[in-house]
This record gives C-alpha cells, sequence and structure tokens, in this order.
C-alpha cells in the first residue's frame, strides 16, 4: 500500500507548502479564475512538479479549497435565543454571511457538483465532495431543535430541507446572477424566506391540529 506524498517525512514543510498552494488558488478563485495547479503552483512559487505531488489534477485543486469555517453552531454563542423563529433569525443572518464571505470557493465547489463525475457516472454524484458533508443541514436543525417533538418528524425535515435549499450558495448564485441582487439584498431575502418557510409549517401544523 503506497504512502501518500506529502505523508513521507518533512510534514512540516508539506503542510506549509500545500497551505500555500490552497490559498493562492483561493486567491485566483476571489480574481473569477478557476485556477490549474500549474496557475496556483506559479502563484504560490511552487514548482509545477512539486505541486503535482499535493493535487494531481485541478479538480483535487479545487476540492482543498473548500472553507475550513471553524464554527460549531451559528446560535449566539451566550444566552442563544429559545424561540425558534429568533433561533432561525439569527443562524439564517450568520449563514448568509459566511456564504458572502466564502462566497468563490463556495461557488467553485458548486461548479464540481455539476460536472460529470469522470467516471461515467451523472452529475449528482459527487458524494464525497466536502460541499456535500450536509454541514449547514446541522446549523439548521440546530436552530429549530425547540420544534423536536412538536412537529411530527417527516414535517420537521421537510422544513429543514426546504430551509436549506432558501439559505444556500445556490440560492445567493441565483439572486445574485439573474435576480440581480446586492449581496446584501440577498441576504436578507434568503433570511426572509427562511422565516417564510418556518411560518407556513407552523401554521399548517396548527391547523392539522385545530381540524383533527
Amino acid at each position: 500500500m503506497s504512502i501518500p506524498y506529502e505523508r513521507t517525512g518533512r510534514a512540516r514543510q508539506k503542510a506549509r507548502t500545500r497551505r500555500a498552494l490552497v490559498e493562492a488558488a483561493r486567491e485566483l478563485l476571489v480574481q473569477g479564475v478557476t485556477p490549474t495547479v500549474e496557475q496556483a503552483a506559479d502563484a504560490a512559487g511552487v514548482s509545477r512538479t512539486t505541486a503535482y505531488r499535493y493535487f494531481p489534477n485541478q479538480r483535487a485543486l479545487v476540492v482543498a479549497t473548500f472553507p475550513q469555517i471553524a464554527v460549531s453552531s451559528l446560535l449566539p454563542e451566550h444566552a442563544p435565543p429559545q424561540d425558534p423563529e429568533a433561533r432561525l433569525a439569527s443562524a439564517a443572518k450568520a449563514l448568509g454571511h459566511l456564504i458572502v464571505e466564502h462566497e468563490a470557493e463556495l461557488r467553485a465547489q458548486l461548479r464540481l457538483s455539476l460536472e460529470p463525475d469522470g467516471n461515467g457516472g451523472d452529475s449528482g454524484a459527487h458524494r464525497d465532495l466536502p460541499f456535500r458533508t450536509g454541514r449547514t443541514i446541522v446549523w439548521i436543525e440546530e436552530a429549530l431543535a425547540p420544534l423536536r417533538g412538536k412537529l411530527p418528524e417527516p414535517q420537521f425535515r421537510r422544513l429543514v430541507l426546504a430551509i436549506r435549499t432558501a439559505v444556500g450558495i445556490e440560492a445567493l448564485v441565483w439572486l445574485t446572477d439573474i435576480a440581480d441582487l446586492s449581496r446584501e439584498e440577498a441576504v436578507e431575502l434568503m433570511c426572509w424566506s427562511a422565516q417564510a418557510l418556518l411560518r407556513t409549517a407552523l401554521e399548517e401544523h396548527a391547523t392539522e391540529h385545530t381540524t383533527a
């Protein structure tokens, strides 16, 4: 079994080189360039031969630019609200700002997720991408945690997924590129949509109980 290049000797130096390549790639993404390995190597001051030892192709390089967001929660650290609407408002706003902050990298991940996988699979076959790990779902579930046990689980899950479609990078791309909103306006509308979905779900649940 072969050992990856980065794990063979001089680990710290190799970690620095890898970081330099990834940061160079991120800078190029911000400039509107989807970087090749050669372009990242040139920008980082690393030889192209060395760069290919870390990233054998463009896809591997772009996957590595996925933002490493350290936060485990989008709710206020101290005394988070207990009301579901207030919790969702806080989380959706924080998420919108994170998406705008890392827009270039997230757009690159979105492009990768829409491309053929290169192995004869269709464009939805990229479950290995870090973009597809479901981190946003976890944050939304945390925001709506007070509703667990109050909404039936299928309705709770449907609400979480509906909100995810309204507040992700996909929504930001459409709102800015197609609807021609500013990023501030797009984040505001994504937050409004999340709240509208929550209120609709709660109203439907209340109606079902009233008519039962």
